[in-house]
């Protein structure tokens, strides 16, 4: 049987067909689950047949929605409630329900020990406790988790969990499945775009985290989210930031604890200024010359090269007085030397973009099989640093390489298991 995770936005006050299908919608969730109608080998497709849900006025008997599961970690209590009562459901139910996952983490309905077995019944036949599916999970010695979900059509994406020594615990989340940045030294990059990610899709990598977290010591949280996983956050825009409102609404994670990364979408850059959500904005640079950076990340040219995003980034930091960060990952002998740092520096300043309001951080290259570059020896980062910190008065702090001894690089893991469930195949 195929599994289809229908998103909580989906759902009517009166039963469990989508009703924005109803609202003469098809076409969106026609759209959205295309690459699944064209792959299926089961008859469950006839589910969503429009003709079908426009002559339905009530639930579905068990049979019907064998194949559509409304997804309990991503739906908010409000309309949880409402559901549990087109069941004929105690709307207090909904607390129940979303403290079990959130709080205690419930990966079955049968440890819902205060639910009656009637509405537990209800839950196994029509719902479940997550989309994604651990394809497979690495923990390295220093505290790293990282995992590799399964979607529903089978695509494979990331996610990184880091506890730091000072009580930090930060999540990196994905949120394409592969990336159309074409960023030369990324793995991520290198497999290209297969599709954007849901709004549900990356909240739920979050609030699992947040779940585990907690469920290992009550005491501690999630604390950071980084927008830094697979994929060009800004290139998913809406997605993207109706996740993190839900992150900072629902998980009550604050906003300046959420970062949004991106290569230079320009475009989108701007329309993050007026965003009343106050999240924090990482840009990846790694160059600081045109051509130099258009041959490690092809996008420089498609967003207007340095001169534009500099610009954008000035607008930025002008405009919300929010402190913004500088990505630069250090290629031993390419863009770590001396002076490579000071064309940074005089670009930061000749584009009038305050030294307080930046701060750079400068982490080794991550090595990867389709890139030939290594990463600097610590004398480099060093140097690298000081430059920038005693010269240009920009703050500038090296980073250490997380997971190292496991596959934490962006895309990594996912390459990993794709070379050998491909050639399983062989």
């Amino acid at each position: 049987m195929t599994v289809i995770y229908l998103s909580h936005r989906m759902f009517s006050a009166s039963s469990l067909i989508p009703s924005y299908l109803v609202r003469q919608n098809w076409n969106v969730i026609r759209r959205e689950f295309s690459s699944f109608l064209d792959s299926s080998r089961t008859r469950n497709r006839a589910i969503l047949s429009p003709t079908a849900i426009k002559s339905s006025t009530k639930a579905p008997d068990r049979e019907s929605v064998s194949s559509v599961k409304v997804n309990l970690q991503t739906i908010d209590k409000s309309e949880l409630k409402t559901l549990l009562k087109s069941w004929g459901e105690k709307p207090f139910r909904a607390e129940q329900i979303v403290n079990w996952i959130r709080e205690n983490g419930a990966t079955s309905f049968d440890q819902m020990t205060n639910l009656p077995k009637g509405l537990i019944q209800i839950l196994k036949d029509n719902a479940s406790i997550g989309s994604l599916e651990i394809a497979e999970e690495q923990f390295s010695k220093d505290g790293t988790v990282k995992r590799l979900y399964r979607l529903w059509d089978g695509q494979l994406i990331e996610s990184v969990l880091m506890p730091y020594a000072d009580g930090r615990v930060t999540a990196c989340i994905s949120s394409q499945a592969g990336c159309a940045m074409g960023c030369v030294f990324c793995a991520t990059g290198q497999m290209g775009f297969s599709r954007q990610l849901t709004q549900d899709e990356i909240f739920e990598q979050v609030a699992r985290f947040a779940t585990d977290v907690k469920s290992e010591n009550s005491k501690n949280r999630l604390s950071n989210v980084v927008m830094m996983g697979m994929g060009e956050p800004l290139a998913n825009y809406r997605n993207v930031m109706g996740a993190i409102k839900r992150m900072n609404n629902e998980l009550g994670i604050g906003a300046r604890k959420i970062t949004v990364s991106t290569v230079g979408v320009v475009p989108n850059i701007r329309k993050l200024i007026d965003e009343p959500i106050q999240v924090r904005l990482a840009v990846s640079l790694h160059c600081a010359e045109d051509e130099e950076r258009s041959n490690l990340l092809p996008a420089n040219k498609r967003y207007g090269g340095l001169s534009e995003l500099m610009s954008a980034v000035h607008e930025y930091t002008e405009k919300t007085k929010r402190r913004m960060t500088f990505e630069w990952a250090l290629i031993e002998g390419n863009n770590d030397t001396p002076g490579v740092a000071r064309k940074l520096g005089n670009l930061i300043l000749e584009h009038k973009i305050p030294n307080y309001l930046v701060h750079i951080n400068v982490i080794p290259l991550n090595p990867t099989g389709g890139y030939s570059g290594s990463p600097s020896g610590k004398k480099r980062v060093s140097e690298f640093a000081r430059i920038l910190d005693t010269e240009f008065g920009i703050s500038c702090t090296p980073r250490m390489r997380r997971g190292i001894d496991i596959d934490a690089g962006c895309g990594q893991l996912k390459s990993s298991v794709k070379s050998r469930e491909d050639a399983a195949l062989i």
